[in-house]
């Protein structure tokens, strides 16, 4: 039997045992539940080392248990967040706070960095003394990606907002301003902190631009329909301090994540620039760059609306198409800048010349048209011709040169030569070339017959292109004569467009259609090259003769004649003093100083420069004495009447006396009887040239012509 034990100490030692049981199934469950948490828990010593751990503590290090229990949560702890978790435990151990919550950094393993929330308490024994801390570890990376990314794309947005062109407001439903960038606070004058809270009515004013009346906010019907709305093109923003500006821009709703709408937003932009550069394009679509005239697109509108009313009322319209007589030449012979400051200023002093509602404009080039809507009769558009001749009779300054210019203007009418603006147009142009070919300086009215010139010119201006290049241009020579010595001393080079020995068109019909279209460039050209590659054979068959060629004021005002000469020269062999060079005295005159340099590098060279048609009236005889010119030829309208008509014999004379005291050789062309020979011997001019001694010929004949001289016959009238 066992011993009877007392009831009292029976009932103790069941309860002491029912305390153990309880307080083993206690730790039971708190090693199940440490061993199988789903966040990282710990035990550790004061100083640090890891007295348990549970695997999810495990897996977060990616360390073994037992290699954690070698060692103290000090070596996994991330070395900047090193100093704040001792920090935070030695306040644990001083007793300033039982417990801590960190967010830090552990180093894994593999060395890949884990963001953690950790939290720690102090466990103390029943006299207070710390015994061990308790620890749990969350692992929070991914949140703290997401974060970090959202973060990342808050302050993009930010950063975006900020450096966008467009003004951007944002509000809640109430239409109260969350938020306002700066172009934003720019264009309505209200910061951010004064905006941020205000209705948006208050900061964002709009205005109708005509009436000046208020305008509703787009965005409220944004919100409360849950659309995107724009705004009205002739909407204007009232700034803070009273200005506005143009705008255009689009309010819509914001929307949370279940797509409820939470807000609205406003992008706006000022559209004045652009407004002002739409204005300015359409200026330009309609409007010549350079001298800011209509162009032709303008012009064919006005012209259109001038006949509509012209035909309503039975009144008459006129056309006016003015063109600058030899403007090729400045620009080839000056540069394109002088040319397009002549064509400013032409522009200036036609427009100042014509009424106020007619129109001034610029095709292109140096063609210019006048459109006057309304006249009584043809006088009317003449008078107007008049003022535009006169307008430029004064020279225009240009590059420090005083140019001399003027225009040939062709006139139409409305509805005598056309009803149509194109047709209109057409025969304006026609009778401007009308007025070129009666000498320039002028105007002509439109008449049915221009129309067949003006085919014809277009005809011999396309068969002119291809002659060139089929050999159908030739030279003829016509003798120059010194009658005191009796012999041949030279021959001018005429040009001649012959096929199978028959004049295809004679030299006044081609050659004002080649001075026209550009062409008397190449054409000259090549007639200077055959000239002097026939004189340098003849200096080496029969003896040096001197031969002039003409050149036209566009082809020695050409920028590249100069050098052209002086290959030709080199390629040809002939000695530049049995070159002579024709001009006009109009080419002379009209280039102004650079003219002169350039005759002064041609005498440079050794070429002698004749001064053709002398006496015609353009040149100023005060000039010859800074010309370089060492020959002049009296016009052969002089010599016609020279025998018999008083004033022609008195000019003439004049003309060989001053030559002879300038220093210069006088050569008289267009004789053609022995009674002007006669008389121009007398007054002393030796040299000359006509159908007394002969037709301009062949090169053939003309050497023919040389060698019976040669044999010593004496000149005599040609057959």
């Amino acid at each position: 039997m066992h011993p009877q034990v007392p009831p009292s100490k029976a009932t103790n030692g069941a309860t002491e045992r029912s305390l153990e049981s309880r307080l083993k199934e206690s730790e039971r469950r708190f090693e199940l539940a440490f061993r199988h948490a789903a966040i990282g828990m710990a035990i550790a010593a004061l100083d640090g080392r890891w007295l348990q751990v549970n695997p999810a503590l495990c897996e977060i290090f990616g360390y073994a248990e037992s290699e954690l229990l070698t060692s103290g949560f000090q070596e996994v702890t991330h070395p900047d967040d090193l100093a704040a978790d001792l920090e935070l435990t030695q306040s644990l151990l001083s007793g300033e706070r039982v417990s801590f919550h960190m967010e830090k950094r552990y180093v894994r393993r593999d060395g890949h960095v884990v963001h953690a929330l950790l939290t720690v308490a102090l466990v103390r024994d029943d006299h207070g003394e710390p015994l061990y801390f308790i620890s749990q570890v969350q692992d929070i990376t991914e949140r703290k990606a997401f974060e970090d990314a959202l973060f990342r794309e808050r302050e993009l947005a930010e950063v975006t907002l900020k450096s966008i062109g467009d003004a951007v407001i944002t509000t809640d439903t109430d239409l109260v301003i969350t938020s306002i960038n700066p172009i934003a606070e720019a264009m309505t004058g209200w910061s951010g902190h004064e905006a941020v809270g205000r209705p948006m009515d208050e900061v964002f004013q709009l205005r109708d631009a005509v009436t000046r009346r208020p305008l509703a906010n787009p965005l409220g019907t944004a919100v409360a329909k849950n659309t995107i709305v724009g705004i009205a093109t002739d909407a204007i923003l009232l700034h803070r301090n009273g200005f506005d500006s143009p705008i255009e821009d689009s309010a819509a709703p914001i929307h949370d994540y279940a797509g409820n709408v939470v807000g609205g937003v406003m992008v706006f932009h000022d559209v004045s620039e652009t407004r002002a550069l739409a204005l300015k394009m359409a200026h330009l679509a309609h409007h010549d760059t350079l001298t800011g005239l209509p162009n032709r697109t303008l012009l064919q509108s006005r012209m259109e609306f001038a006949i509509t009313v012209a035909s309503r009322r039975n009144q008459r319209a006129a056309l006016l198409f003015v063109d600058i007589d030899h403007f090729k030449q400045i620009n080839d012979s000056m540069g394109h800048a002088a040319g397009d400051a002549l064509l400013q200023e032409v522009a200036r002093r036609i427009r100042a010349a014509v009424r106020p509602d007619d129109t001034v404009s610029r095709l292109g080039g140096d063609e210019f048209v006048v459109l006057l809507p309304h006249i009584e009769a043809a006088h009317d558009a003449a008078a107007v011709a008049e003022q535009v001749l006169e307008a430029c009779r004064q020279a225009v300054g240009v590059d420090a040169s005083a140019l001399a210019i003027s225009f040939s203007i062709g006139i139409s009418l409305y509805p005598d030569d056309a009803r149509v603006a194109e047709s209109l147009l057409r025969h304006a142009d026609t009778a401007m070339y009308e007025a070129k070919m009666q000498g320039r300086n002028g105007y002509r009215f439109f008449n049915p017959a221009m129309n067949e010139r003006n085919t014809a010119r277009l005809r011999i201006e396309l068969e002119l292109r291809k002659a060139l290049a089929r050999n159908e241009l030739i030279l003829h020579y016509q003798p120059k004569v010194d009658v005191e010595l009796g012999s041949v001393v030279g021959a001018e080079a005429l040009l001649r467009w012959q096929v199978d020995g028959q004049d295809v068109y004679s030299p006044e019909q081609f050659i004002p259609v080649a001075e026209d279209c550009g062409l008397i460039v190449p054409i000259g050209e090549w007639a200077l090259r055959e000239a002097c590659r026939q004189a340098e054979a003849w200096s080496r068959l029969y003896r040096p003769l001197t031969v002039s060629v003409n050149v036209s004021a566009l082809q020695f005002q050409h920028t590249r004649f100069f050098d052209a000469l002086r290959g030709i020269l080199a390629d040809t062999g002939l000695h530049p003093t049995l070159l002579e060079l024709e001009l006009t005295e109009r080419t002379v005159m009209e280039g102004g100083d650079h003219i002169v340099d350039l005759l002064k590098r041609v005498k440079s060279l050794g070429v002698t420069l004749s001064l053709d048609d002398f006496g015609t009236g353009y040149c100023s005889l005060s000039y010859l004495k800074h010309f370089p010119v060492d020959v002049l030829k009296i016009d052969r309208t002089f010599i016609r009447d020279v025998a018999w008509d008083n004033d022609s014999a008195a000019i003439v004379s004049a003309i060989i006396t001053m030559g002879r005291g300038l220093n210069k050789q006088v050569l008289a062309e267009g004789v053609e009887s022995q009674e002007q020979a006669q008389f121009l011997g007398e007054a002393g001019c030796s040299q000359m040239q006509g159908f007394l001694f002969g037709k301009a010929t062949s090169a053939k004949d003309f050497e023919a012509r040389i060698a019976e001289v040669d044999l010593g016959d004496p000149i005599h009238v040609a057959d």
